[in-house]
């Protein structure tokens, strides 16, 4: 094959990798497909069957190497969402019993749903309770919470 050919199709493989969640695997082939482009073109490997298996090796390697690395990087850090129970809530709107609201919990707002038979104002002090599905918190206010939290 040509080098243009090489080169063209690794950069159509870094673009697939971009345009989909594949999970950092397609950029290694086209990383190695460059590789053969380049050498290619250098006039460093001639035959066929060498610039395939350069590029299959040179696919691999980069994939061995680089791909936990940057998993690693990438990756966001996960919330261990039972964690959350416990933990102090404040209402950014009143929630009445039963309803859903935001709070703001570890500086992040979240809906919750109040759980306690009286409503609860906005900068209430309360208490996360449980979480469903990692989306939805339920809270009840803090029994000596009558006071609203001052935010500036």
């Amino acid at each position: 094959m040509q080098s243009w050919m090489w080169l063209a199709g690794g950069l159509i493989l870094l673009v697939i990798e971009l345009a989909t969640p594949s999970g950092f695997f397609v950029m290694f082939f086209g990383l190695g497909a460059l590789t053969v482009g380049v050498l290619t073109l250098l006039g460093v490997i001639g035959q066929p069957w060498l610039q395939w298996l350069i590029f299959t090796i040179a696919s691999v390697i980069f994939l061995a190497v680089f791909r936990g690395r940057l998993q690693t990087r990438v990756e966001q850090p996960r919330i261990d969402v039972d964690s959350l129970v416990g933990e102090l809530a404040v209402p950014r709107e009143r929630i009445a019993p039963g309803d859903v609201g935001r709070v703001e919990l570890r500086g992040t707002l979240w809906n919750a749903r109040n759980t306690a038979a009286e409503s609860i104002e906005v900068g209430q002090r309360c208490h996360v309770t449980g979480v469903d599905a990692g989306l939805l918190v339920f809270v009840q206010p803090e029994p000596d919470a009558d006071t609203p939290v001052q935010r500036n």
